[in-house]
Order: C-alpha cells, then sequence, then structure tokens
C-alpha cells in the first residue's frame, strides 16, 4: 500500500509541537498537524507487506502489539497518498467509531507492529489517523446518518465513556432506540474528566455527543443508576441494557501509620485533581468547589502512567512550584534489548510531554523510580513534606531501604497509581456477578452477564485498559446485544 518504494525514500516525520515554554501557558492541544503534502509522504511509508501485523492485536508475553480494533491502516495509509479523504476517512470509520479520539490518546499499538519498525521507524499510524478524520470533519464528510427503519427494541447504555459511547453508535445505526446514561454533568467519562485537555480538547468530545444526538441516540446526564435511579425501573422499561461504568475505583496508597491519607489536607486522588481543573476550564464561571489549585506548591504524584503524567503536565500549567513522580518499579531500560525484539511491546524509558515539560521547566527529569512514601511531615494537620525511601524486594514484596530516606518539601500529593476495578455499587443494583478483579462477569466468550438481557463491556469488564480497548468491547457488546434482540445480527 502506499508507494511500493515509499519506505525506502522517506523518513518518518512526526506532527509537530508548540515549544514547552509556550504550551504550558495555557490547557490548549500543542500538537500541529503536518501539511496535505507531507502527510502523503507518510502515508507513502507505508510498505506493501504480506502480513500487515499493525492491525492484527497479537498478545505476546503478556502485552498487546498491534491494533485491538484491526484497523484497515494499510489501506487507508494508500488512501492518505493519493488525497482520497473521503475515501480514507469510510476506510477508517468501518472499524473505528471514534478516531478523533484514539488519533489523540492511543498510545498507538499498531505503529509498535509496524513492520518499518523492524529496520527504521514505524509509519506515523495515529497522526495518518487524526489527519484523516479532522479532514473528514473539515471537509463536511462527517454527516448524521439517521436509520432509515427502526426496529423497535430500546437499549439502556449505562456509562457515557469510550466503551458506552461505541456500544450506542453501533446499536443505534443497527436501528435500536438508544439512551445513554450518565451519573456526571456531561458525556465522556474518563475521556472528558479522566485526560486533561491538551491532550483531548473536550470541544472533540462535545462535537462527537451532538452528532450521535442528530443521529437519534439520547443522553441523560446527571443521571446515577443504581443509587438516584433503581436498576429496576431500567430493567422494566429497556430490552437489553450494557453497563459500561468504567473502571472507577481508584487504588489506594499505603502510607505506614497512616490509615487514610485522603482525609489529610493537602492530598488527593489523581482523578479529583484532573476533573476540578477540567470543570474550571469548561465553566470558569462555576462554583469550582472542586478545584485543587497547584499554583505556587511543591506537588509529589505517586505512580507511573499515563494520569500520573498528566498530572505532571497540569501540575506545571497550574503554576506549580516544583515537580517530583515517585514510581515504585525499576526503571525500564533506555533502548530495547535482544529480549525484547520487535514486534513485542517495546518495554522501553519513554519521556511523556509532562516529563519533557518538567526536565525543560524545573531542569531535571521529575521520575524517582523504585521509591515510595515512608512517612508524612504535617504542621497543624496540614501537609508540609514527604519522606521518601528507596526501594528493594523481600519475599516478592516492594519494601524500603533502611537509612535512605529523605525530605521532600510538599504540599500537594497526589495519588495516581491506577486503578483497582468498577466501583461495585451498579453491578450490585442489577444482580450481575463480581470478579475477585472487582469487574464484572460474563459468560465465558461473551459480554453477556448472568442476567438475561444485561451485558457489560469496557474497563468494567475488563479491568483498566487504553481507550481502544474499550471501543472495541463496546462494538463487540454491542453485535451480542443486536444478535440478543434479534435472533441474528449482520454488525461486524
Amino acid at each position: 500500500m502506499g508507494k511500493p518504494t515509499g519506505f525506502l525514500e522517506y523518513t518518518r516525520t512526526d506532527d509537530l509541537t508548540i515549544p514547552v515554554k509556550e504550551r504550558v501557558e495555557n490547557f490548549n492541544e500543542f500538537h500541529t498537524m503536518l501539511d496535505e503534502d507531507e502527510r502523503k509522504i507518510q502515508g507513502a511509508r507505508c510498505m506493501d507487506c504480506g502480513v500487515p501485523l499493525c492491525q492484527s492485536a497479537l498478545e505476546l508475553k503478556g502485552r498487546t502489539t498491534g491494533c485491538p480494533l484491526h484497523n484497515l491502516i494499510p489501506e487507508w495509509n494508500d488512501e492518505i497518498y493519493h488525497g482520497h479523504i473521503r475515501n480514507a476517512a469510510a476506510r477508517l470509520l468501518k472499524t473505528n467509531n471514534f478516531p478523533e479520539f484514539t488519533g489523540r490518546v492511543c498510545p498507538a499499538l499498531c505503529e509498535k507492529a509496524c513492520i518499518c519498525g523492524l529496520n527504521d521507524a514505524p509509519v506515523t499510524n495515529r497522526n495518518n489517523e487524526l489527519y484523516i478524520i479532522e479532514q473528514a470533519y473539515l471537509n463536511g464528510f462527517i454527516e448524521p446518518r439517521v436509520p432509515k427503519v427502526r426496529s423497535g427494541c430500546t437499549v439502556a447504555v449505562i456509562g457515557s465513556g469510550p466503551a458506552g459511547l461505541a456500544a450506542a453508535d453501533q446499536l443505534n445505526h443497527r436501528g435500536h432506540s438508544v439512551t445513554v446514561f450518565e451519573r456526571d454533568d456531561r458525556v465522556g467519562g474518563l475521556l472528558m474528566y479522566g485526560i486533561p485537555n491538551m491532550k483531548l480538547d473536550k470541544e472533540v468530545i462535545l462535537r462527537r455527543r451532538r452528532l450521535m444526538e442528530e443521529e437519534g441516540v439520547e443522553f441523560r446526564t446527571g443521571v446515577d443508576v443504581g443509587n438516584t435511579v433503581p436498576a429496576s425501573e431500567i430493567l422494566e422499561k429497556y430490552d437489553a441494557v450494557a453497563l459500561c461504568c468504567g473502571s472507577r475505583e481508584e487504588r489506594s496508597v499505603e502510607i505506614s501509620g497512616v490509615e487514610d491519607p485522603l482525609k489529610i489536607n493537602g492530598i488527593y486522588n489523581a482523578l479529583d485533581f484532573l476533573t476540578g481543573n477540567t470543570k474550571r476550564l469548561l465553566d470558569p464561571d462555576g462554583d469550582n468547589k472542586g478545584f485543587i489549585n497547584a499554583k505556587g506548591k511543591n506537588v509529589v504524584i505517586v505512580g507511573g502512567g499515563d494520569t500520573a503524567n498528566d498530572c505532571v503536565g497540569t501540575s506545571i500549567r497550574l503554576g506549580c512550584k516544583s515537580v517530583t513522580q515517585l514510581i515504585r518499579r525499576a526503571a525500564p531500560p533506555k533502548v530495547r534489548k535482544e529480549s525484547n525484539p520487535w514486534p513485542e511491546w517495546p518495554n522501553i524509558e519513554l519521556t511523556d510531554y509532562g516529563q519533557e515539560e518538567a526536565i525543560e521547566i524545573f531542569g531535571s527529569d521529575p521520575r524517582m523510580y523504585e521509591s515510595i512514601i515512608s512517612e508524612l511531615v504535617l504542621k497543624n494537620d496540614k501537609l508540609t513534606a514527604v519522606k521518601v525511601a528507596s526501594t528493594t524486594t523481600e519475599n516478592g514484596r516492594v519494601v524500603k531501604k533502611e537509612g535512605t530516606e529523605k525530605t521532600l518539601k510538599c504540599e500537594l500529593l497526589i495519588f495516581a497509581a491506577g486503578y483497582s476495578g468498577c466501583q461495585t455499587y451498579v453491578p450490585e443494583a442489577f444482580g450481575v456477578n463480581i470478579s475477585g478483579k472487582n469487574t464484572v462477569k460474563t459468560i465465558p466468550n461473551t459480554y453477556h452477564t448472568n442476567v438475561d438481557k444485561v451485558f457489560t463491556a469496557g474497563d468494567m469488564h475488563r479491568g483498566q485498559s487504553l481507550v481502544v480497548w474499550a471501543i472495541a468491547e463496546g462494538r463487540e457488546c454491542a453485535r451480542q446485544i443486536d444478535e440478543y434482540l434479534m435472533g441474528y445480527t449482520n454488525m461486524r
């Protein structure tokens, strides 16, 4: 696909980024797309490979490489090269409901499996994907597709994250009448409140909501099913239910001698920190009671994943005095090793945008590997510092190394240690079974729970994962719901 010799003639060029000191002055997206001619060159690099592993979603040593949505990547790269954006968008949307989301926040599993990456840099698939969908919107190719015939069946989707939105989109286009229930004030789930605006502009989510509403999907926000609205009411009114509430139970961080750190003034969960800031941006004239200000504070963030990095970038934009990121695990290698060959997921140290910004603003990488908090330092019941110790492993447990403690000034401590599963009140309200991992159990190899008309998808089903996996699960869940309602399905 693309130009047959393109991978030999052209080098990889990523989308441009606004310089650090300029972009940290606001919460705007900071990547700018290449122009049409340069994008065609990037599409031309896609090889005419016999087995395109980019769309394979292979499981290798416990990690996925290749796209879980099985996107038709060589096909739309070829369309980019030939300048056929409408055709490229048609091929892209055939497998991915929301490329405007994945094109911004996906870690590009497709690129990790790209055959170009064996001896050279992989094709810029994620940037190409974003270019296609944004050009499609810009040129009016994305128009409401209202079903011509309705099935007469009704479906309730509980949760409006990527899994819920994908399920709703698929089922609506099939002709079912879909209502999405969201307990927050805006749709999107963690897309809206768990990912900061500089990574995913919230207007992008609102744009998609408007399109889905024009196509017939009904959204009801501020409705907490299983709490303010009983599950029995939903089961009685709808022919099928999809539980897509995500993995929202944040992992606790144990600190010796402290029963509940979150009760201490100055300590917060990452989701509260990120949510409060996003709500402030969206409603600057509101009461902003949940806003947690990092301005002028020494910030310490516990965690080494994407959310922790987002907290770093957010803290810098809010004007923090310093930022440090504590990570329990050892640092991964800086380059691939023979034990981690292509096309396995590259288990190497990556410097993401937040760390990149901290390095330029404060002069050093904020990450401290093999480090844990051993003690909190309080003054008048308010956090003023933390004592940090290096770690070692004993009998499979991470423990602190004695004599390695040092004190870090800290007026704001943020726990970004990930999520331990779903909040159980929703599945309990519907009477569905929960696994030991705090996820909803399903009949093996299906998305159907133990309750007749109730299905589940996304992080609520598989545990904390990626947006691209949530979309894939939402699509497959929708297909099974369609088969349950109609006795057959023609959905893919």
